[in-house]
């Protein structure tokens, strides 16, 4: 296994550790871990395309990865209450959807490669979790008037998914039509 895949799998390893935390509610090590975990993604990504070690392997479990980590995070917020239930709907559903679309496209031998808009969903989600897990910055200017950085970002990372969602399906909606 090369090191962009160890990196893939170590952040797979590392979901228990930030689930135990987060239910124990301890934020900030939970937060500690999961900015490990959302760092090998753009490492092992990194390395890969540089060093020429994509593989199969990769190309199927660094998304479901990034998946895995930012969807076990808002479920447990979820559960404690820090985030809304519909907004981890919304995320879930376009997730299953393109996930979907890639099998049907697989499995006649097309590769729906990764959007820009798909990259900048993940980073938003990523930022939302950890804003969050952080507790919203207690410094931030606006928490007087109610306004949380970590909620606001959830909504942009909300409405990033949406549209990289619909733009997956506009450029590649023959993939159900040729069924």
């Amino acid at each position: 296994m090369n090191l962009p895949n160890k990196l893939t799998m170590l952040r797979v390893l590392l979901i228990p550790i930030m689930i135990i935390f987060l239910m124990k509610e301890y934020y900030s090590a939970a937060a500690a871990v999961f900015m490990a975990a959302s760092i090998t993604d753009a490492f092992d990504g990194h390395i890969a395309r540089s060093r020429n070690l994509i593989t199969d392997f990769g190309k199927l479990m660094d998304p479901l990865a990034d998946k895995l980590l930012v969807v076990s995070a808002l479920v447990c917020l979820v559960q404690l209450g820090d985030v809304q239930g519909w907004m981890v709907i919304v995320i879930l559903a376009r997730e299953f959807l393109i996930t979907g679309l890639r099998g049907v496209a697989a499995s006649s031998g097309k590769v729906i490669a990764a959007a820009k808009s798909g990259k900048l969903k993940t980073i938003t989600q990523m930022l939302a979790v950890i804003l969050i897990l952080l507790k919203n910055f207690p410094c931030w200017p606006f928490t007087a008037m109610g306004i949380k950085p970590g909620t606001v970002m959830l909504w942009i990372a909300v409405f990033m998914t949406v549209y990289s969602g619909v733009e997956y399906m506009l450029k590649n909606g023959e993939v159900f039509r040729d069924m």
